[in-house]
């Protein structure tokens, strides 16, 4: 039995989901997805200048794995550049909001619970995991 994934916290759903080259492409390249996940590891890492253990962090997962997040995304997107590909941000499993966790999978639990009732958590959100 595969191992649970742990929750990963985002700051918020991308404002844009896909980004085109310039010039008009050939139907037959098929577009570069990368995850929520992945976007949130190259926004914490590029664009906030923050190491690899302060990113895990926030995200709520191991910095090995923020790792393998990162380096996954940032090939995909150095592909699409380099080859001139379309780039689409969808899916994942990940969790809108600040990392609030106490550290124990109850609390993770707790929050899907309350979810289902609609209550909202202490960040604001309804606790919703979004899988996509």
């Amino acid at each position: 039995m595969p191992p649970v994934r742990k929750c990963r916290f985002v700051f918020s759903e991308p404002r844009c989901r896909s980004f085109f080259p310039g010039e008009e492409q050939e139907t037959c390249s098929a577009p570069v997805v990368i995850t929520v996940e992945e976007l949130e590891a190259v926004r914490l890492c590029d664009l906030e200048h923050l190491s690899q253990c302060e990113a895990s962090g926030r995200m709520g997962i191991s910095r090995g794995t923020f790792q393998r997040v990162l380096y996954s995304a940032r090939f995909n997107i150095a592909s699409a550049l380099v080859n001139g590909r379309e780039i689409r941000i969808e899916g994942g499993s990940y969790r809108v909001g600040g990392n609030k966790r106490c550290g124990c999978k109850k609390y993770c639990r707790a929050l899907k619970k309350l979810s289902g009732a609609g209550v909202e958590d202490e960040s604001g959100g309804t606790g919703k995991e979004n899988k996509r």
